[in-house]
């Protein structure tokens, strides 16, 4: 009698008053999603500046972090050779000789060009530099930081010439 219960009745009929579930369709992909977090964009662009801001495409600001970068790192490498310059002279003097109008030879010795506050100041140039590329690297982070998290938001700027100078307005809808 088990086995006879088990099998399908032939007459039976699906329910039709019973509502059928609607198949789950794939949900569109939100066209408003970064395509970096927040937290990704501020590390990527903290390593290397501009990188997240090129990603999100912001490619003007990118430009910008980068020739900051780049202009940072050639004067770090300059005042790093000013710095090699004045260590290599700071032992050196400079011999005058002369004859005066009487016929006698004089000998003066003109103290070193580059003394220790030459070369101390020449160093916090290059402390300088690096302080300022730490600081790009961190601003730069930031602001892509803030870039992923107003993605969604659309702006409109516009700059106007009127009689007498321009006019800046902003719209931005929430």
């Amino acid at each position: 009698m088990c086995a006879l219960l088990a099998l399908p009745a032939a007459a039976q009929r699906p329910d039709s008053s019973r509502v059928r579930p609607k198949p789950a369709r794939a949900q569109p992909p939100d066209s408003l999603k970064p395509p970096l977090s927040p937290r990704r964009a501020f590390l990527y662009s903290a390593l290397i500046p501009g990188f997240a801001q090129s990603k999100l495409g912001r490619n003007k600001a990118a430009a910008v972090m980068l020739t900051v970068e780049a202009m940072a790192i050639a004067m770090i490498r300059e005042s790093g050779a000013d710095v090699r310059e004045a260590r290599s002279m700071s032992g050196d003097s400079v011999v005058v000789s002369y004859v005066d109008a009487s016929g006698n030879a004089a000998t003066t010795i003109v103290p070193r060009h580059f003394d220790t506050q030459y070369v101390h100041i020449r160093q916090s140039h290059v402390e300088d530099w690096v302080a300022f590329l730490i600081a790009n690297h961190l601003f730069s982070g930031a602001d892509a930081f803030v870039a992923a998290n107003l993605w969604d938001v659309p702006a409109q700027l516009q700059i106007r010439a009127i009689p007498g100078g321009a006019s800046v307005g902003a719209k931005l809808t929430w």
